[in-house]
């Protein structure tokens, strides 16, 4: 079966939540599943006056590791509408990867979150999804066969470019069962596209 990675970064928590759900939904579709973190980058001292979850139980991961992986699921909060600097600057470190055709024809997806509901989510799943484009992946978004997210009856995350949550701004809305349900489906849809091609 597919050996899928979902690599995260997560300021708040909500994106740690997030990956876990992107990671079940593989998981349940026969995956071989590793979680990891990108390294935090803001100062020790401003992160803890800002209130950062430094305590995560994933563990730090290293880019040339991805290459081991035969799914890459990438997931960040947005940052002005693009992707947070701590996962750019990781993505950054992989020009050997993307020199050497590492990770030519692997299966890639997205996943975010946002303060507000038009904060930029789809910019931000974009900004992750180029990166993905240009390591030459096949990316797998969240179709419409996830129907939940077409609901009115609540406020919501997810879209068709990936999984996503409303943090609200102060860090306070966690991720809702429908948003974690889109994660799931994600999860299991990019795990079940690599078994098909790796498995």
């Amino acid at each position: 079966m597919a050996k899928v990675l979902v690599l995260y970064y997560s300021t708040y928590g909500h994106i740690e939540t997030m990956a876990n759900a992107v990671a079940e939904g593989a998981r349940n579709a026969g995956a071989t599943v590793d979680v990891k973190r990108v390294p935090e980058t803001v100062p020790e001292e401003i992160a803890k006056g800002a209130h950062f979850k430094l305590e995560q139980s994933a563990p730090v991961a290293k880019p040339q590791e991805l290459a081991d992986y035969d799914a890459i699921i990438i997931g960040a909060p947005t940052r002005y509408g693009r992707m947070p600097g701590q996962m750019a600057a990781f993505l950054d470190q992989t020009g050997s990867l993307w020199a050497s055709g590492a990770l030519n024809g692997k299966v890639g997806g997205a996943f975010t979150s946002t303060a507000t509901q038009h904060g930029g989510q789809e910019t931000t799943l974009f900004s992750i999804i180029t990166n993905l484009l240009h390591f030459g992946m096949t990316v797998v978004g969240l179709p419409y066969s996830y129907q939940a997210q077409m609901t009115l009856d609540e406020i919501t995350g997810n879209s068709p470019y990936g999984a996503s949550t409303i943090a609200g701004g102060k860090g306070e809305r966690q991720p809702s069962a429908l948003e974690l349900g889109g994660a799931r489906h994600q999860g299991e849809l990019i795990a079940k596209t690599a078994n098909k091609l790796f498995g």
